[in-house]
């Protein structure tokens, strides 16, 4: 048998299995092992039959099989577990063999793993991958990042695999050192809670103002998807809308409303707070999800406010709705602009607190196609960052500044209906919420420091002073002239 297979890919999950086949089909030879022996047999004998795929009884088995430098694919699952493979390999590989993490790890680890392979004479690739079990399989959005050495023998097969653009450019490029394609992987999906939980509002206000049946609001995303708003989330909620269970009924009605999560989004929303970057929507979207797990504490509580939610005394009739159902449309762009501007600014900043250099507008280009999240106007973030690299706000570009400007009067609109009649929509009233602040030149942080100075002594500076400045005041004549700390924002 050769031994000079080009990658060894560990974990035979279906996301596994299914990137391995992708490589086999752009012609990458792939030696195939899992901890447990049997699924590496039922997959060279299922799937991979009639393949150039080959399994391995071992780590070592696999890692004779490959050619320097060796390149190891880990798909299995974030933590100890990586760790714990890594571990196992190290005493099989050579300086400059490569080993790549393709799962959902969190970036501190990857900045972790990183630095210790490197002392070890190892390249590290921590790589962000989006699509699903679909993506691996015909074509991911890859986000690779780590030690920038393994990028020239790597790239061949990660771009090889990678989804396209329409002109051909695939749906991966280095993102940057260390932990930096997680962290992007780690927004990418943060904004994906914003984005899904945006469309369900839309759904929900939708549902509630209009009478309105599953085909005919299939049939408005599908309309909405042939314009700013295509992508492939419009797009499934289109087709899950007219879905029909065995009695002909909407299968949609017959799902519990209670979500789930795996711990990416939160990961967003802490770095944000860590990072002191206002990722309102998008944290509201995971707070959403954790509303809509406490199933019985809403049942409960909706015995007792039920009757505080002031209903819709007369929907409008299908016919009746179009112009409303415009304003609902302008609304969801509006605020999903802003999820993907928050999220954009929070790269940015990590960015620039690391180092990483990440460049925003090729981050835009490997979202084009194949990711979760992929949707037209992508292009339109790209060619926002060619114009100014360094664009602290989406919004302030002129093509999303003219969006957001044309849609906030719809905007407003659909939260105003929204509070009135008790339909939530937290997610669009955030991003509106954030447009409003972030657009105001003079907020009441004046009072809020002057609080924290007359409780805490925490100073503050003067609109009249220089701002290298720090001020003290004795608010109550007994509180002394000594400040508890250095004036920080």
């Amino acid at each position: 048998m050769s031994l000079n297979y080009d990658i060894g890919v560990v974990g035979l999950a279906v996301m596994g299995q299914n990137l391995i086949l992708n490589m086999n089909d752009h012609g990458i030879k792939v030696v195939a092992y899992n901890r447990s022996q049997d699924k590496v047999e039922s997959f060279i004998n299922g799937p991979a039959k009639g393949t150039n795929i080959v399994g391995a009884t071992s780590l070592e088995d696999m890692v004779a099989k490959l050619a320097t430098p060796r390149k190891v694919f880990l798909m299995v699952r974030a933590g100890e577990v990586v760790d714990s493979f890594i571990e196992q390999l190290l005493p099989l590989l050579d300086k400059g063999d490569i080993i790549i993490d393709g799962g959902n790890s969190n970036y501190v680890d990857t900045n972790r793993r990183t630095k210790y392979l490197e002392e070890k004479g190892i390249l590290y690739v921590g790589s962000g991958v989006s699509g699903g079990e679909e993506g691996a399989r015909n074509g991911p959005s890859i986000m690779p990042g780590g030690n920038p050495e393994a990028w020239k023998s790597v790239a061949p097969i990660l771009q090889a695999i990678a989804a396209k653009t329409p002109d051909g450019h695939p749906c991966c490029d280095w993102v940057g050192r260390d932990g930096a394609g997680h962290f992007v992987k780690m927004v990418h999906n943060g904004i994906e809670y914003g984005d899904m939980q945006l469309i369900c509002e839309a759904y929900h206000f939708l549902s509630e103002y209009v009478d309105i049946d599953h085909d005919q609001l299939a049939e408005v995303f599908s309309q909405w998807n042939q314009t700013e708003l295509d992508s492939y989330l419009v797009q499934i909620t289109a087709d899950i809308l007219k879905f029909k269970d065995e009695d002909g009924s909407p299968l949609v009605t017959k799902i519990l409303d209670t979500a789930g999560q795996k711990g990416t989004g939160k990961w967003t929303g802490i770095n944000a707070l860590d990072f002191g970057v206002p990722l309102t929507l998008i944290t509201e979207s995971v707070f959403m999800r954790c509303v809509s797990a406490l199933k019985q504490q809403r049942l409960e509580a909706e015995k007792v406010f039920g009757n505080i939610h002031p209903p819709v005394k007369e929907k409008l009739s299908f016919a009746q709705a179009g112009e409303l159902i415009e304003h609902v449309r302008k609304a969801l762009l509006a605020a999903k602009i802003i999820s993907y501007a928050q999220g954009f600014m929070l790269m940015k900043t990590a960015s620039d607190e690391f180092g990483w250099d990440i460049n925003l507008g090729n981050t835009a280009l490997l979202w084009r196609e194949g990711c979760i999240i992929r949707s037209k106007f992508l292009q339109d973030i790209k060619n926002a960052f060619d114009k100014k690299p360094n664009l602290n706000f989406l919004g302030l570009d002129s093509y999303f500044r003219d969006i957001l400007v044309a849609c906030l009067p719809s905007w407003r609109k659909i939260c105003m209906l929204s509070i009135e009649h008790g339909i939530p929509v937290p997610c669009m009233a955030a991003g509106l919420q954030f447009l409003d602040s972030y657009t105001l030149g003079k907020l009441p942080a004046n009072l809020l420091q002057a609080q924290r100075d007359y409780f805490g002594a925490h100073t503050y500076q003067r609109v009249d002073r220089p701002l290298d400045e720090v001020f003290h005041t004795n608010w109550t004549g007994t509180g002394g002239d000594v400040s508890a700390t250095k004036y920080d924002v």
